[in-house]
């Protein structure tokens, strides 16, 4: 194979990967054929490669999923070799064999690997006779619900349900007594069939304060093998990860060394090719458990690369055309630290719900040496309801832990995104946080550390609503002083905005909307011009605060406390960074009686656009607070909607398999008082 290793090859995915691997390729000289959907037409992976190919519709099922028009499109291009990506067919044995079967070189494992790794009881016999420890559990064929709940009770309370074929999260259930086990396992079953076509479970003792720690492991066609040492992945949501760092925190190099070659031993006993990462739960005694084996690249490699300074992508193009490794293990190192934040859209306040809409301001920060921004989206590009909402990764490194953090969180109030709702600023907080700043990591972070990273303690509003009233009303000032500049009677009373009052002091009053709250701020103006102070009272307790705002630069004193913010607003949304918080709020402006004052039809409504997976009650149906009636599914998600209060469910408006219009009334429910 030549040093070009292939001339041209293609992309089967979409987003900031294929975007990802286009560079690389770029970079080698490989020539790039990009497929694509209806609904990516003008997507930027699209106008990065140097040819693309129409496969489908919008539904990833009738796009990206249909290898058949994959395979016909490199053939059609004369694509030497297919980079999956991760996601959609990466995963796929049916895929990589028929890539072999046309000629092609699939850049990814064999398929007998991809098939003994698919299975996730199949992975653990298999890691089983290979040394691995694996955690305690049920990975049997029988799957009927008394043999799983069986295991369950004999295990002992928590479980972990997981999908045989599961991954991404998927087909995956915390169980917590004997009493939710029927309803879990339900769900489990359910997305588990959806999203892989398998509803097979395996049960698995649940540790309640494990790591999860994965190793990345390369292997050649020669038989030689390396890993390029650990990630943290932790921080997790709905079992998807958040933030990911390398090197894991408080790692020994023993440790690190036991894990590797743990890792190792798990590739070698599948006789593995290409790129593949080896999950583990590191329990608090240093103990290990073999997870689960994913057959391809990782969303999080880049902080791997970082860290070693080795393209990982390169990697996977040599190993692909036959080469040896670029590197044996003698001769990797790892050099200071990075980390890894998945900007979603998505809303952190409403369980993290998946958001669409057009992304009418796009601002990254600065990619360095010590920042990379890896997206595969535009200004004015739509996040749509048919792919996962990931905008992009934002990475930084540093030469330590600390440095690194310091990296993130700069990059994170620098990166400015209006138009669609995003994790951004619950990003920002988390990495702020102080559990999170002295590593004190496990699965289970968010949940347990809820209320510092959602800021919703009165302690902090106390701090935050007056540096949030202060930058409004010196931003009404300073929209007040830009019109009189302009106008032709610079006198006019209009053009004020010192709070004036018939008969009372000067003073402001607002309603500010924070995690679906809202809190009313009073701010009495003390003196006039520009030197103005004002008693700002909230929750009773009232501050003295002054200070000064540049574009978008709050220099502020509270109470005697000086500092500084900066804060991005679009259309009466905003975003107020400090040193160590975010703070998302929004200006409820008064009710002219030009807003609908209709009641409430007791009717509930779909949370955005999706499919109707499950109705879980009978029409007629008495239910009680909290019970659940319907599961819907949206952008790779499930979603269940409960009874917002004690009543009676009169009639579904859809049936299970139906589409369902974002904001669409989904059940005529009637409140019992």
């Amino acid at each position: 194979m030549s040093q070009h290793y292939f001339n041209k090859i293609l992309i089967a995915n979409r987003g900031e990967i294929a975007c990802r691997v286009i560079r690389t390729a770029r970079k080698l000289g490989i020539s790039t054929v990009a497929v694509y959907s209806d609904a990516d037409k003008n997507a930027l992976h699209v106008s990065m490669a140097d040819e693309a190919i129409h496969i489908g519709g919008a539904p990833s099922r009738d796009s990206y999923l249909v290898y058949e028009r994959v395979i016909d499109a490199a053939k059609k291009t004369g694509a030497e070799a297919i980079h999956p990506g991760y996601g959609f067919l990466s995963e796929n044995a049916e895929f990589c064999k028929a890539c072999k079967d046309n000629g092609i070189v699939f850049i990814g494992p064999p398929v007998a690997a991809i098939e003994a790794m698919g299975s996730k009881s199949a992975a653990k016999t298999i890691m089983e006779k290979a040394a691995v420890p694996l955690v305690p559990g049920y990975h049997g064929d029988d799957q009927s619900r008394d043999v799983l709940k069986q295991a369950a009770d004999d295990m002992g309370y928590p479980v972990l349900l997981k999908a045989v074929a599961g991954g991404g999260g998927k087909g995956m259930r915390q169980v917590w007594s004997e009493s939710e086990f029927d309803e879990a396992l339900a769900a489990a079953k359910r997305e588990a069939n959806n999203s892989f076509g398998n509803d097979d479970m395996l049960v698995e003792k649940y540790l309640t304060q494990p790591r999860h720690v994965e190793i990345q492991v390369f292997c050649d066609q020669h038989g030689n093998a390396v890993y390029l040492f650990e990630r943290d992945c932790s921080v997790q949501r709905r079992h998807q990860k958040v933030i990911e760092e390398a090197p894991a925190p408080g790692m020994t190099e023993a440790l690190r060394t036991a894990m590797g070659a743990a890792a190792i031993r798990s590739a070698q006993a599948i006789n593995y090719e290409g790129a593949g990462t080896v999950e583990f739960l590191l329990d608090s005694d240093g103990s290990f458990y073999f997870m689960e084996m994913n057959t391809r690249l990782q969303v999080e490699h880049p902080v791997t690369e970082m860290i070693t300074r080795q393209d990982l992508v390169e990697w996977q193009l040599r190993v692909a055309a036959g080469e040896v490794l670029p590197a044996t293990q003698q001769a990797l190192s790892l050099t200071g630290h990075a980390f890894e934040a998945r900007i979603y859209a998505e809303d952190p306040d409403n369980d993290f719900l998946p958001a669409t809409g057009s992304l009418s301001f796009l601002q990254p920060p600065q990619n360095s040496t010590h920042v990379r921004v890896d997206t595969g989206v535009l200004q004015g590009d739509e996040v749509s309801v048919y792919y996962d909402p990931m905008i992009a990764k934002l990475i930084v490194w540093d030469e330590n832990r600390d440095k690194a953090l310091q990296r993130l969180t700069k990059a994170l109030k620098e990166y400015r995104i209006s138009g669609i709702t995003t994790n951004i600023d619950f990003l920002y907080n988390l990495a702020n946080s102080q559990p999170f700043r002295d590593a004190d990591l496990d699965t289970g972070f968010i949940e347990k550390h809820h209320e510092a990273i959602f800021h919703a303690g009165a302690a902090d509003l106390e701090k935050e609503l007056p540096l949030a009233s202060l930058y409004l009303i010196l931003e009404q000032q300073q929209q007040a002083r830009k019109k009189r500049a302009q106008s032709h009677d610079a006198n006019s009373p209009w053009f004020d905005a010192n709070g004036w009052r018939l008969n009372e002091a000067p003073g402001h009053r607002f309603q500010l909307q924070i995690h679906q709250q809202v809190y009313t701020v009073v701010a009495e103006q003390l003196g006039t011009g520009s030197n103005s102070r004002y008693a700002i009272t909230v929750n009773g307790k009232t501050v003295l605060a002054q200070g000064q705002l540049q574009g978008t630069e709050l220099s502020a004193t509270i109470d005697g406390h000086q500092l500084r913010a900066s804060v991005a607003a679009y259309e009466g949304s905003y975003s107020l960074y400090t040193q160590h918080s975010a703070l998302s709020f929004s200006e409820v402006k008064p009710d002219l009686g030009d807003t609908d004052t209709g009641t409430d039809s007791g009717g509930l409504n779909a949370p955005m656009n999706g499919t109707m997976v499950a109705l879980l009650v009978e029409a007629d149906a008495a239910v009680k607070k909290d019970d659940a009636l319907l599961v819907m599914e949206a952008m790779k998600m499930e979603h269940t909607i409960r009874a917002p209060a004690d009543g009676k469910v009169i009639e579904f408006y859809y049936q299970a398999g139906q589409l369902v219009d974002g904001g669409a009334e989904l059940v005529n429910f009637e409140v019992v008082e």
